[in-house]
């Protein structure tokens, strides 16, 4: 869930630390609700007007800073506040998620300062916030939501508080040969139909974090769920997930994929659809910038998730928020880095020159965003469908119970039927440990 472009050269680097963490539920079906006894009751809360005198160094850890637009959104901060006694630097963790997340955690056990700031991944945010390792965001957010695209919040958003603030976002697409396929099919079943009939499709089916992401898509389509509203027990053993599993598994036998997707990452789908074994792809938008660079130039188009017949639409988030430490020795000085960091000139920034999806509404409309990213009003609607997923401290564990047993039914290991009770079993028992 790990899921992640124009100056298209840095977008593999840039969308992969996403996508293949990369891209849950909402209030109802994902687990984010308040509750009476909450684990982050006590966390420290921000105060918005603590950014108004800030002064001193503010240091916002990131993972590796592929792109360079951290570095330049640091080197602006520093150029527009440095005369007024407050200053940013970077410190980069490797490139890999899993390090990333454990440089961080690191820290917050040794309740260490040195980072203010992290740029932390959207699947993160519960399991910080339960360790109270993280400032409440809330009394900032209420004055700026209406800026944001609603579904960002989705990820920040645990026991009824905002514990940070989104920065960048993403949503997949199904990419289509227009030379193969004319139209975009309208549901899912149909484009399953068409694959089979015209070269077959490729998506993430691999035992990793991508096969959660892509399996819940059809899921939240159908109406399935993850967990109770309340985030407390396990929904996933429901008709709606054997039925979306069961429509997956129901796809390689009739030849929609071929059983080879079963081992396929981003990479090995995105290979497959620009050397033509396949006219069809599900996959994040970094996949649009390669395609343009590759010899099916101009010969396929991008659209949004259909909807799964008697259910409707749904996409899965990816991306990252800015988080405040807990142990920040400069939480004002962090807000107002956060402020700047998600302005609309630097996410218009970001998007323009960096190709890194907006999550600000205003950011889609600009005019240098929509040269850069032709795709933009696609990607505002995919993003705008999509939901996060489960927001849980133990989500880590829920999600390898999903891509392990999900692969196992579509290798033929396991009945659909079978594979749901099992994941939903040591869905239950990892939600038992917290």
């Amino acid at each position: 869930m790990k899921g992640h472009k124009l100056l298209w050269v840095v977008c593999l680097a840039v969308a992969m630390a996403f996508a293949v963490a990369a891209c849950g539920g909402d209030d109802e079906g994902g687990g984010s609700g308040a509750t009476e006894t909450t684990t982050t009751k006590g966390a420290k809360k921000i105060d918005p007007a603590s950014m108004d005198s800030a002064k001193g160094e503010v240091v916002y850890c990131t993972g590796k800073d592929t792109s360079g637009a951290q570095a330049q959104s640091v080197k602006d901060f520093n150029k527009e506040f440095g005369s007024q006694g407050v200053t940013a630097k970077l410190l980069e963790f490797p490139e890999a998620a899993d390090e990333q997340r454990n440089q961080f955690i690191q820290r917050q056990r040794a309740k260490s300062g040195d980072c203010d700031i992290f740029y932390a991944d959207v699947i993160w945010t519960a399991e910080f916030a339960s360790q109270k390792w993280l400032y409440d965001m809330t009394p900032y957010v209420q004055e700026r939501e209406k800026e944001f695209i609603p579904a960002t919040f989705e990820s920040v958003k645990y026991e009824g508080k905002f514990f940070g603030v989104p920065k960048q976002t993403d949503a997949a697409f199904i990419y289509r040969r227009t030379d193969k396929v004319k139209e975009a099919p309208a549901t899912w079943q149909e484009l399953y139909k068409v694959a089979a009939a015209n070269g077959g499709m490729a998506y993430q089916g691999a035992a990793y974090e991508g096969l959660t992401v892509d399996f819940l898509e059809i899921a939240f389509a159908a109406g399935g769920e993850v967990l109770s509203g309340d985030g407390k027990k396990s929904a996933f053993n429901s008709p709606e997930n054997v039925k979306a599993l069961e429509f997956m598994v129901n796809g390689i036998k009739d030849g929609a994929a071929d059983k080879a997707v079963t081992t396929y990452m981003e990479e090995q789908s995105r290979r497959a659809f620009e050397a033509g074994r396949v006219n069809i792809m599900r996959n994040w938008p970094y996949a649009y910038a390669l395609g343009n660079m590759s010899k099916i130039k101009g010969k396929f188009e991008v659209t949004p998730f259909p909807k799964f017949e008697g259910g409707g639409t749904a996409g899965i988030l990816g991306g990252h928020n800015l988080v405040v430490s807990a142990y920040s020795k400069n939480a004002g000085g962090a807000l107002k880095l956060i402020d700047f960091l998600t302005s609309e000139k630097i996410m218009a920034q970001d998007a323009a020159k960096f190709s890194l999806a907006p999550v600000l509404n205003a950011t889609y409309e600009d005019a240098a965003v929509k040269k850069a990213l032709p795709f933009s009003a696609e990607l505002k609607e995919a993003v705008a469908q999509a939901k996060s997923r489960p927001v849980s401290p133990v989500y880590t564990q829920m999600s390898q119970a999903i891509f392990k047993n999900v692969n196992a039914a579509l290798g033929g290991q396991m009945e659909p039927k079978a594979a749901i009770e099992k994941a939903d079993g040591e869905i239950a028992k990892a939600l038992e440990t917290f």
